[in-house]
């Protein structure tokens, strides 16, 4: 499925491009949608940062976890 959307917008941007050419586009528009698209990646940056962190944090204790762990065997 994501590769036919990827698909999908490939087409409509070729579209779009070929419009442009042709100067039957408003660069305004194609200007909000440029802002939405940036503020959306924003989003899905600060989203991507705090679960990364998160997996940071969970992988941190699970290391402590594993060398505690470890000292067991050696006894």
């Amino acid at each position: 499925m994501v590769e036919f959307l990827k698909k999908a917008m490939d087409w409509v941007l070729e579209k779009e491009a070929e419009a442009a050419k042709k100067c039957a586009i408003d660069p305004a528009d194609v200007e909000k949608q440029i802002k939405i698209l940036e503020a959306k990646r924003a989003e899905l940056r600060k989203k991507f940062e705090e679960e990364d962190a998160e997996f940071g944090h969970i992988l941190s204790r699970l290391s402590l976890i594993k060398a505690n762990a470890s000292k067991c065997k050696t006894k």
